[in-house]
């Protein structure tokens, strides 16, 4: 018959058993017979000990005698349990009193088995070795979830490093040209966003904006838009496309931007502010999230229906022309910031943010885009968009000339 020494059948170092029990004769015995088991074998003769040693040792089970004095076995079990460090010990009590009402205060008091104090050597041996198992399992998950959540911490850790990476991608608010104002809010629903604005220097008197926005949340939609935001450089473009013009370059970008395998695509405005013409040239893909608050109080939304990137590779886009005066504001925003909904599902939407901007009127840019998130926010209940917030408001400042 093959021997069932631990150390014999396992080859590493053995498993160690605490013994808490008041009475020496049946903790002494006890003891043997694990040792002969090839166990090392700790032993306490009351609760209080017991329980120091516990934390100390760390032992792979506790065998526990439920009558003792100081602390019985019952209130032995509740102290553990509530232990974060102790939680998943494993306990066998001991009884000589094993009726089924005395188990179940027992195990919901938190031990895992029992063990009757008139059990034979054959008993004795399965269930230590059933609750032994058991200790490995738990053990084994705990290193397993332990290396989780070290390498979350690393993810999360790269997570950060990329979206710091992704912000430097934006531009930063205040003046980007002469008598031209930026302010700009960027909230991504996660850690990393998928939507991408910036600002595109053609000339001294020529300013490129755009706001792209790239279906679905997380890593896979944000480094999609890092590779778009490099297409659409000056340098890019003018390799790639040749001209400053929006439908051209929207034209352009939807036979390099496909559907992914996956189904993601791109929604995209793109304009021109010429500020010596003091037009506004523009063009959409998918993307409704745009319009001008004209110094005279009026709002008129530029976007036009038609198909994001990457559906149709043979789509033409066209560029439209708008004429802009001093004071004028564009707004260009990712749908996040309005299409919020309430704790009913009713979306906050156009017409309020609409409202909202139409009632601050002219106060400062910062101030506008600021009410704008606090009160989506407001409607929403909670700080946490579910959407990629991406905000870029422009002005054409009123300046004065000299003869």
């Amino acid at each position: 018959m093959p021997s069932t020494s631990v150390e014999h059948r396992t080859h590493v170092t053995p498993q160690t058993v605490l013994i808490i029990d008041d009475e020496p004769t049946a903790r002494v015995a006890l003891a043997a017979r694990l040792k002969r088991l090839g166990y090392r074998v700790l032993q306490a003769d009351d609760g209080k000990v017991g329980l120091d040693m516990l934390r100390r040792e760390r032992p792979d089970l506790t065998i526990l005698d439920w009558m003792m004095p100081e602390m019985d076995g019952p209130s032995f079990c509740e102290l553990v349990r509530q232990d974060p460090e102790l939680l998943s010990s494993q306990i066998l009590m001991m009884t000589s009193n094993d009726q089924p009402e005395q188990i179940a205060e027992g195990l919901a008091r938190g031990a895992d088995d029992f063990l009757s104090k008139a059990a034979s050597k054959y008993e004795i041996t399965a269930r230590v070795q059933a609750g032994i198992r058991a200790a490995g399992l738990i053990r084994r998950l705990e290193d397993v979830t332990a290396e989780i959540r070290r390498k979350q911490d690393t993810l999360e850790r790269e997570l950060q490093s990329a979206a710091r990476y992704v912000e430097s991608l934006l531009p930063v608010s205040g003046t980007i040209v002469p008598g031209v104002e930026m302010v700009r809010v960027y909230r991504p629903s996660l850690g990393l966003g998928g939507d991408l604005f910036n600002v595109v220097p053609w000339s001294d008197n020529l300013l490129g904006l755009y706001l792209l926005d790239a279906s679905g949340h997380g890593v896979s939609p944000a480094l999609r838009s890092a590779s778009f935001a490099t297409f659409l450089r000056r340098e890019s473009l003018l390799r790639h496309v040749g001209s400053s013009d929006p439908g051209a370059i929207l034209t352009e970008a939807n036979k390099h931007f496909p559907l992914t395998e996956n189904g993601h695509y791109f929604t995209i405005v793109f304009a021109t502010l010429d500020i010596r013409s003091h037009t506004l040239s523009y063009a959409t893909a998918g993307h409704s999230g745009v319009f001008l608050h004209r110094k005279s109080g009026e709002v008129y939304w530029i976007a036009k229906p038609n198909l994001p990137l990457g559906f149709d590779s043979s789509t033409i886009y066209g560029t439209e022309v708008l004429s802009v005066d001093p004071g004028d504001r564009l707004y260009v925003l990712s749908d996040g910031l309005y299409e919020v909904p309430d704790a009913t599902g009713n979306l906050w939407g156009q017409d309020r943010l609409e409202q909202l901007v139409c009632t601050l009127g002219r106060q400062p840019l910062s101030e506008v885009l600021s009410s704008a998130v606090n009160e989506a926010v407001r409607w929403l209940g909670h700080e946490q968009f579910p959407d990629d917030v991406a905000v870029m408001a422009v002005e054409l400042r009123e300046t004065q000339t000299h003869e």
